[in-house]
């Protein structure tokens, strides 16, 4: 079986991409990137992300709210959602979560949407893309209170929280993915927690255009940059090249199921 880099988490409608965004894509598939997903930051811009993946045969999408962005519409509704998640092309549901870093929006605002998309998942048997930052008791405890009532398969993706909501994600089935963050001098303890990881369920993504990777750090993140990612994971976890990309695609395709694989 020939194996595939794969960028789990993209946001390619990004006003970033504007100027040359089929020159990044060119340039994806150049390095080695045989699939991503574009993620969806929130409903008002699904439009524009899914455009996107009915234009390209080896780009996916999701439907959902960011936690910054929770605030533009506190009463989505599950089928509002679950509607939009039943296009093609649609894999997930999020990317949506808990930010009380930033705190955009209310933190009760963000966690009613949140639940929001947790129902959604559950309805849709689509995995989702949940996003935590400084918020990891409240995470944990909403996540395990939406699981208790019908499972849903879920994904801490960028995890850089602590290793007690890693545990209890875990716990719950949980796929982490790995970013350029994994290659930031500073981040120590991210490397801690990718070491502790369930080795079937690590994936890897760029988060692009955010969060370069170490050597392009300071730049505006592409898919292309996805490699250095991959080699950070495989000397993190003793893995070699080879094993790394088996294993995260193998990951993948558990994890997004919907799609078919190659």
């Amino acid at each position: 079986m020939s194996r595939m880099l794969i960028d789990s988490h993209v946001n390619l409608h990004a006003h970033q991409y504007d100027e040359d965004r089929d020159a990044v894509i060119a340039r994806a598939r150049e390095a080695g990137i045989g699939l991503m997903v574009t993620i969806c930051d929130k409903v008002s811009s699904f439009e524009a992300v899914h455009a996107i993946a009915m234009a390209e045969p080896d780009i996916w999408c999701t439907v959902g709210t960011h936690p910054h962005e929770a605030k533009e519409n506190p009463d989505l509704s599950v089928e509002a959602l679950v509607l939009l998640a039943s296009r093609p092309r649609v894999i997930g549901i999020g990317e949506c979560g808990l930010d009380f870093h930033y705190d955009f929006s209310p933190r009760d605002v963000q966690a009613q949407v949140f639940r929001t998309h947790a129902a959604a998942a559950r309805q849709t048997g689509l995995p989702l893309v949940v996003h935590t930052r400084e918020a990891d008791e409240t995470m944990a405890q909403i996540l395990e209170e939406e699981h208790a009532r019908g499972a849903f398969k879920l994904l801490m993706h960028c995890y850089t929280s602590g290793p007690e909501l890693a545990a209890r994600a875990a716990a719950l089935g949980a796929w982490f993915s790995v970013s350029g963050i994994a290659t930031f001098k500073a981040a120590e303890e991210v490397r801690a927690i990718i070491r502790d990881m369930p080795a079937d369920r690590i994936i890897v993504e760029t988060d692009c255009p955010y969060l370069a990777p170490v050597p392009m750090r300071g730049r505006r993140n592409e898919p292309a940059y996805l490699p250095h990612i991959v080699d950070k994971l495989g000397d993190i976890r003793g893995w070699t090249r080879a094993e790394t990309e088996a294993r995260t695609e193998d990951a993948f395709f558990a994890l997004f199921d919907t799609i078919p694989r190659p």
